[in-house]
């Protein structure tokens, strides 16, 4: 999402009014960003918290007031990678929960869990490029500036991510076919 430059430069000037009008508007994509990484709610919402603590204490950092979005982006991953890090858990969805929702929702929502949980297995390169990619519209651009590399890696980091995630999910819906089938 691009923001308007003077509202940005505005927050980094010290206008807390605008920087707390810019949160506003990217509150949510950062709190899906957050819970993608963590697959809970209250550890995204702490991440997400952390998130808006760090911007307010290091918005005066940013030189660049068209890389805010980015800029945020990037502070979230970290937090995220960082929790993941320091609790040393990768958190999937059990087949309790996903059988559940399969009965409790319709195919699309059992479909988006399965996208979900296939992203959550992918390396870390991976899930953060498709997030931001798919999830985050950002362009490969603004991906190339939060991985912080250049825009060819990030293409080919996207291609192979989507590989990954097809090879993973063909063999879930393979299966579900063939059970149908037979």
């Amino acid at each position: 999402m691009q923001h308007d430059e003077k509202l940005v430069s505005a927050a980094i000037q010290g206008d807390r009014l605008a920087l707390q009008q810019l949160l506003k508007t990217e509150k949510e994509k950062l709190y899906r960003m957050a819970y993608t990484y963590v697959r809970d709610e209250d550890n995204a919402l702490e991440i997400f918290q952390q998130t808006v603590l760090q911007a307010i204490e290091s918005v005066h950092q940013i030189k660049e007031p068209e890389y805010f979005s980015t800029w945020l982006a990037r502070i979230c991953i970290n937090k995220a990678l960082s929790f993941l890090r320091k609790n040393k858990k990768l958190v999937i969805l059990d087949e309790i929960e996903v059988r559940r929702a399969e009965n409790q929702f319709s195919i699309d929502i059992s479909e988006q869990l399965d996208m979900a949980n296939a992203l959550g297995l992918l390396p870390e390169k991976y899930k953060t490029a498709l997030m931001l990619r798919f999830y985050q519209d950002f362009t490969v651009k603004q991906i190339a500036e939060v991985m912080d590399c250049p825009e060819g890696t990030v293409k080919t980091v996207i291609h192979r991510g989507l590989a990954l995630l097809k090879k993973d999910l063909k063999g879930v819906y393979a299966d579900e076919w063939q059970r149908d089938f037979n």
